[in-house]
């Protein structure tokens, strides 16, 4: 059955060791929100050179630090050198991108509050939050791994990013980052010559890049790169489940986080050679001009990779083939930078030690947010809509949902999350089994008030409560009492986490490991508890339905 509700999920994508000290260190804190910002303080000695940040609210915070640098669908290498001290106190240009859709609705452009900075293709850049330098110390780090699916995103859109919060409170280093995305990070021309061998995943490697760096520089901004969490939501939460799969990353991370971006699968190479061929033709050229490519405007190349794109999606949806098309633009498994499929048909052997944390939101891709007419929608005519989707099997979901959330409104019955709760189980699962590190599984459930509670506990709504932005992220959280009670419990489960591989946290009932058989997760709400198995009955009728391209 073809899946009625995925237009409403695209529309909700789119919403998505040492080198050396500083210099001339002073213990200084600044008093009432003062800038510290000058030629000697919070200066910082990387391999490339010295980089100066500024301190503020007792944060040191350095923006735009490149971490590699990239030609056109090439691996990434080593950024240039420097000789000066390179001020690095504004975030740097992030990845070419298409216009960002979302800024045509007002109320969902208030709510996330986006800074889209300004494009440039010499996009491999870092950002830093640190509670201290040069002082000894070996700190947590984490580091966050924007969401967009492949296509869109930075390391600075959403006020929620900001790592001051999560840094002061757990004294961690958090990191930040950009990537190549889209055509400039997944363009597969590997059907053109070694050359562009590994194009269909410099964007995957990118982030490799991103975590060499980190694991060379770190201690210098204070950080330990011996325990590395990675995290990310959406597709971030698909970069960390690709990188457990991804050889080259082992060893640079400890721990991970998987928010919303359970990935099972990723692009087979069978179908990027396609769009890169597709793509190649759509612009005039052919074997023998291929590296014109390096010449042509970004904006061209783009309007032709999405055109092959959707040409290749109508082939694959025709062969039964649609799970290659999770973001469209993706890692591609090209046996050698991805040799197999993440979680497709087991867990990646590489990984089993590494303790895994993963979760959604109750809501997710929530239909009532981006329809207004589905608000208030009676029981009767959500009930209808159920039908639509799930023919004969429509009264067993109605019992289901109706078990698993007893209270629950008509609208919830559109709301279903339908795409990350199973495969984050399915994940989850197949972790698990693998009987190595342990595995905790979430859900957040808590509803926003603002806008008259029509964001819910809506995809992304989770984010300022891990960074502990419930405040600085009030449009989208409200910035009241109740959620700012959740955001200190879960920043202090994801710190927990990140120094620990543990979540457990003051606050919260205990946090059971998630078995196959327990089914055990955290569901966070204003009153967080454990649930078992709660929606089991639910999801097995769900996933006799698979949404294509998920």
């Amino acid at each position: 059955m073809k899946n009625k509700f995925l237009p409403l999920l695209v529309i909700a994508c789119l919403c998505l060791t040492s080198y050396g000290q500083s210099t001339s260190y002073k213990q200084q804190s600044d008093v009432n929100g003062a800038i510290v910002a000058s030629s000697s303080d919070a200066v910082v000695q990387t391999e490339a050179g010295k980089v100066a940040g500024y301190l503020e609210d007792g944060i040191y915070r350095y923006k735009g630090i490149p971490y590699a640098k990239a030609e056109r669908f090439m691996p990434p290498v080593a950024a240039d050198r420097w000789e000066s001290v390179r001020s690095c106190r504004q975030y740097g240009p992030t990845c070419p991108q298409e216009k960002r859709t979302g800024w045509a609705n007002d109320e969902i452009a208030f709510a996330f509050n986006w800074n889209d900075g300004y494009t440039g293709e010499d996009c491999l850049r870092v950002n830093i939050w640190t509670p201290g330098i040069a002082d000894g110390k070996n700190r947590p780090v984490m580091v966050w791994l924007h969401g967009g699916g492949y296509s869109t995103g930075s390391g600075q859109e959403l006020p929620s990013y900001d790592g001051t919060n999560l840094a002061k409170k757990g004294d961690v280093v958090v990191v930040t980052l950009n990537h190549r995305l889209n055509v400039l990070g997944f363009l597969d021309l590997s059907a053109y010559g070694d050359k562009y061998a590994k194009s269909g995943n410099a964007g995957l490697l990118d982030l490799v890049a991103a975590l060499q760096w980190v694991n060379k520089n770190i201690k210098a901004f204070g950080g330990d790169p011996s325990n590395v969490t990675i995290f990310g939501q959406s597709g971030g939460g698909g970069k960390v489940s690709t990188l457990l799969a991804t050889p080259a990353a082992k060893g640079l991370f400890h721990k991970a986080i998987v928010q919303s971006g359970s990935m099972l699968r990723t692009m087979e190479s069978t179908y990027s050679r396609r769009i890169g061929k597709a793509t190649v033709e759509a612009l005039g050229l052919n074997a023998a001009t291929i590296d014109e490519l390096q010449k042509i405007p970004y904006e061209q190349i783009l309007a032709a990779g999405n055109k092959a794109v959707a040409k290749v999606r109508a082939e694959a949806e025709k062969e039964d083939a649609l799970s290659s098309f999770i973001f469209g633009w993706a890692p591609v498994v090209d046996g050698d930078v991805l040799p197999a499929q993440p979680f497709d048909p087991q867990a990646p052997e590489m990984s089993k030690d590494i303790p895994v944390m993963m979760g959604t939101t109750l809501h997710e891709f929530t239909s009532s947010t981006y329809m207004p007419g589905l608000r208030n929608i009676s029981k009767e005519d959500a009930i209808k809509m159920v039908r639509q989707r799930y023919g004969d099997r429509a009264d067993d979901f109605l019992a289901a949902f109706a078990k698993a959330y007893p209270d629950y409104q008509p609208k919830d019955l559109l709301d279903t999350d339908f795409i990350f709760r199973p495969s984050t189980l399915e994940q989850g699962r197949l972790k698990a089994v693998q009987q190595g590190a342990p595995v905790y599984m979430y859900m957040f459930a808590w509803e926003s008030p603002v806008m008259d509670g029509m964001l819910r506990s809506t995809h992304c709504m989770e984010i300022p409560f891990v960074f502990n932005n419930v405040v600085r992220h009030a449009s989208m959280t409200g910035g009241g009492a109740e959620a700012c009670a959740l955001g200190e419990k879960m920043s202090s489960a994801w710190l927990n986490f990140a120094r620990t591989g543990n979540p457990n946290a003051e606050g919260l009932p205990q946090w059971d490991t998630f078995t196959k058989e327990n089914g055990a997760l955290m569901y966070f709400d204003n009153q967080c508890e454990m649930k078992y198995n709660h929606d089991k009955e639910l999801i097995d009728i769900i996933r006799t339905f698979p949404t294509r391209g998920f």
